[in-house]
């Protein structure tokens, strides 16, 4: 390579140095601000996650607080003063409604499971304090509309249908119907969405009518 040729190489080199640097000095900037929002970005993650940490645990000791008090009345009433986001609300007013039905508030209980329907917590919450609004026998319903509401809670898709099959057989033994119960809880017995401690309940209540889950018919 001619001297002339290496001259101008470095020549070459100098403005690219030269033009970089303009360019960092100019946007270098742009580069300071992406890494300043990528480091904060983070931190506030992780301070979101610790926050949020600290809040359940904070929640969950309240609840059990709440829950080791004497007295159902005592227990609902702490667990009123409990706040909480919507999902922890939820399961905080299901414990609540509980407590309520064990102090026999039954009309308190209603109100709690109605207000948790109501409410932005998830589909599976909310069906929940459905089925449970519909284990309260006194101050809501009658029996014939409970039936109604539970027939129509055992055919749909609900997770509890099955639940809500084995209060309906539990209705027919009230009233003297042991074979519509057998019947029912033999379609309960039948279906591949049955739990274990489903299958288990049903079981000892069909040996205890005098059947088994292996010879009672549909």
């Amino acid at each position: 390579m001619s001297d002339t040729d290496s001259f101008i190489d470095e020549v070459s080199e100098e403005v690219r140095r030269d033009k970089l640097y303009a360019a960092m000095r100019k946007y270098g900037w742009i580069a300071v601000v992406v890494v300043l929002a990528l480091v904060g970005g983070t931190a506030f993650r992780e301070y979101k996650i610790a926050s949020n940490n600290l809040i359940a645990q904070k929640t969950g000791d309240a609840i059990s607080e709440a829950i080791a008090l004497e007295g159902p009345e005592a227990r609902a009433n702490a667990l009123s003063e409990i706040s909480a986001n919507d999902k922890n609300a939820a399961v905080i007013a299901l414990l609540k409604a509980a407590e309520q039905v064990a102090g026999q508030e039954f009309m308190a209980s209603l109100q709690t499971l109605e207000a948790v329907e109501a409410s932005k917590a998830s589909l599976a919450y909310r069906e929940l304090a459905l089925f449970k609004k519909l284990l309260v026998e006194e101050g809501w319903l009658s029996e014939e509309a409970r039936v109604v509401s539970l027939n129509d809670l055992a055919k749909s898709a609900s997770p509890y249908a099955l639940f809500a099959q084995e209060q309906l057989a539990l209705i027919d033994l009230a009233n003297g119907r042991k074979e519509a119960a057998i019947n029912r809880l033999s379609q309960v017995m039948e279906d591949a969405n049955l739990s274990q401690s489903l299958r288990q309940r049903v079981s000892q209540l069909m040996v205890i009518l005098g059947e088994t889950p292996e010879t009672a018919e549909l």
